[in-house]
């Protein structure tokens, strides 16, 4: 069950964000191989950012999954994202950082490493 939170300083008043959260779902579902109605995505705008000193449209995003991470989904998922927040939102790939987590390799409690 992959969820995906951004954070960005795009003010989202007035932006049709349907289209996004739809192509977002659909791509995630289909790079990490779960199916759509198991994809969560959290999208949160008007937050203050700085990044490289200035205001400029930025974002902040991770995904958590439950297995389905390997080194090539994660560089999917990163150019997949990167690309749709340009497209839809004008947040340059370059202004966007985001963090991966397969929340199956990170050892349980209590367990030897």
């Amino acid at each position: 069950m992959p969820c995906l939170y951004i954070t960005t300083n795009v003010n989202f008043d007035g932006v049709k964000t349907d289209p996004f959260y739809s192509e977002v779902t659909k791509a995630i579902a289909s790079i990490v191989g779960r199916p759509q109605n198991l994809v969560m995505v959290v999208l949160k705008g008007s937050v203050e950012i700085v990044f490289g000193g200035n205001k400029d449209a930025a974002a902040y995003g991770e995904i958590v999954s439950m297995g389905g991470i390997t080194k090539q989904v994660k560089r999917d998922l990163i150019a997949t994202v990167g690309s749709l927040l340009h497209t839809h939102f004008s947040i340059h790939p370059s202004r966007f950082i985001f963090k991966v987590f397969d929340i199956n390799s990170l050892p349980l409690p209590n367990s030897k490493l």
